[in-house]
């Protein structure tokens, strides 16, 4: 379990040296990685896709997006098949700064697996599958994450009546 907590560590530092210097909060960074994930795998995204995933009301969405589009970090282009939808794509510059930096960190990882021969790998994923188990939610803690995932939608329906309006 130590090493777990030596890597955890690790792996906040890194993200937090990530998030510094693009000069991104944890929101941010956030979208932009699945902004990121989306276009390489030709998905669109839009502002509803980003606070699901963030966890964040339409409103925070909207000044999130304007701070990343204000900076620089994305854009707003035209929805393929709906006109009165925009998605949002991240600018070749944050792309191009992301794979140099947060890249050359994700390919360091992949030759540590890659070290590893296939009852090692074997022995880890069966490790991190259970531990990843081990902390789903249970008891009052699912309760209360069901509870705060039904807050949401309930407040994003509440924005999309009142838009409508």
């Amino acid at each position: 379990m130590e090493s777990l907590r030596r890597w955890r560590e690790a792996d906040r530092a890194l993200s937090e040296v990530s998030r510094r210097y693009m000069r991104l909060n944890e929101s941010d960074m956030r979208t932009i990685r699945m902004l990121i994930r989306a276009q390489q795998r030709g998905r669109v995204v839009t502002p509803k896709d980003i606070a699901r995933e963030v966890g964040i009301s339409s409103a925070s969405t909207t000044k999130l997006v304007r701070r990343l589009e204000v900076n620089g970090h994305l854009v707003r282009v035209a929805h393929p098949s709906d006109r009165r939808t925009i998605c949002l794509e991240v600018t070749a510059a944050t792309a191009r700064v992301a794979r140099e930096t947060i890249g050359r960190q994700h390919s360091r990882r992949f030759d540590a697996a890659a070290a590893l021969d296939g009852v090692e790998r074997e022995t880890v994923i069966r490790f991190l599958t259970a531990l990843a188990e081990a902390d789903s939610p249970q008891g009052y803690l699912a309760d209360a994450s069901d509870s705060a995932k039904q807050e949401t939608v309930e407040t994003e329906q509440e924005s999309d009546t009142c838009a409508l309006e």
